[in-house]
């Protein structure tokens, strides 16, 4: 039997690894999303129905350059689940406090 060699990969592909904790992944109903001049700061937080008080699960920092990059690469995954699954229905945000003494955030 022949051994089998491993393919050189090409330069520009990355290898990726997650862990099993982190594919598991976290749920959020909420992103506060505020920034700097050098930043953006997008907070995850899971709100339940009736509990005043809720938890940042994940807190994300971006560059202003990647957190652009993410927009388009959401919107365009947005649009392609749209057209297999039909338009995604928005509803109306219960109103919640949104005061935490930070720049005005928009989620």
């Amino acid at each position: 039997m022949a051994d089998q060699k491993e393919q050189p990969r090409p330069a520009n592909q990355l290898n990726i690894e997650i862990s099993e904790e982190v594919a598991d992944g976290i749920y959020s109903n909420l992103a506060i999303i505020t920034h700097s001049n050098s930043e953006f700061v997008v907070d995850f937080v899971r709100v339940m129905p009736g509990v005043p008080k809720a938890k940042v699960k994940a807190r994300v920092l971006l560059t202003p350059q990647h957190a652009k990059r993410l927009m388009r690469a959401l919107a365009d995954n947005v649009q392609k689940f749209e057209q297999v699954h039909g338009q995604i229905r928005e509803t109306e945000m219960p109103e919640i406090p949104m005061n935490f003494g930070g720049p005005t955030a928009q989620a």
